[in-house]
């Protein structure tokens, strides 16, 4: 129990230090994401990558345990949507919801303080594959688009170039310790992920009803149960399998509402989706945290 208690609160003490502050100051988020997103994240991932042990195997592994999962995932909630009848924004809103998980601001805050640094090496695979699903088919799906424009879209994204720079790179010593600096600056990139979750969910409405806790059932139960299933059949390593898990139970991101009003579905049941699964994640993280042996 101390050890779970050790994993969660630190995150959530900085989400809700976050919240407090967007409650007494009116702060644009934009640059702080612009921020998180083009410079912070990025040297994370290039700072992880280079002094990542990870095999490729391995994270060919998590890379197929994900896109899996993943079908399986929404299969499963469109077949919901389906039975339901629920009209197109809803139904798109819906899998948005279901399809779109918080691995970033809290997936990798949260599986570095579970699984250190090898677990976050992990996660950072996880990111990238589920950015991949989030702004190269995400609006596609959302839109009707081509699946080709969604997809550069996605490529002038700094991720993929900060993975790739830091496997090519990877052991090469840098000169005047500037690999120091990489590493220091990626560092900020946790607590600032986390604030600005806090941040968000200040600004946003509290409104729960049926819809949103079936998106929020579907992201934090349904989600994981899959993953752990999918794992067990890929036989993935006992990291891996965690880190798989642990990700796949990550609340609703908030780029599901930005896409939703963006590209098509309804902007403010998906805002609504983020908050209550975020919140309910509070409640069920920690279930599987115990599940997967963090005591």
């Amino acid at each position: 129990m101390e050890a779970l208690l050790n994993t969660v609160a630190p995150v959530g003490l900085i989400v809700a230090l976050g919240f407090l502050l967007g409650r007494r100051q009116a702060l644009d988020l934009t640059p702080l994401s612009r921020l998180t997103l083009y410079l912070l994240v990025p040297a994370l991932i290039f700072d992880s990558m280079r002094r990542s042990t990870l095999s490729a195997e391995a994270a060919l592994g998590l890379v197929l345990g994900f896109a899996l999962t993943y079908a399986l995932l929404f299969l499963a909630a469109l077949l919901l949507a389906r039975a339901l009848g629920l009209e197109p924004p809803l139904w798109k809103t819906l899998l948005a919801g279901a399809l779109f998980p918080n691995s970033g601001n809290m997936g990798l805050s949260l599986t570095f303080f579970a699984l250190g640094a090898e677990g976050l090496e992990r996660a950072v695979v996880y990111f990238i594959a589920s950015s991949v699903l989030m702004f190269g088919l995400g609006p596609a799906f959302l839109r009707g688009g081509g699946v080709g424009e969604s997809l550069l879209f996605t490529l002038r994204l700094p991720l993929f170039w900060a993975l790739a720079g830091g496997l090519l790179l990877r052991g090469v010593p840098f000169p005047f310790r500037l690999d120091e600096g990489v590493h220091l600056l990626g560092q900020a990139a946790i607590p600032v992920l986390l604030t600005t979750l806090g941040l968000q969910l200040a600004q946003t409405r509290v409104v729960v009803g049926g819809f949103e806790v079936l998106s929020s059932l579907l992201r934090l139960v349904l989600a994981p149960l899959l993953a752990h299933g999918v794992g067990l059949l890929l036989g993935l390593g006992s990291l891996e399998h965690k880190v798989l898990v642990l990700q796949s139970a990550m609340p609703t991101a908030v780029n599901a509402f930005l896409m939703s009003r963006e590209f098509g579905g309804d902007p403010a049941r998906a805002a609504r989706s983020v908050v209550a699964s975020t919140l309910l994640a509070f409640l069920t993280l920690p279930l599987v945290l115990l599940a997967l042996g963090v005591r």
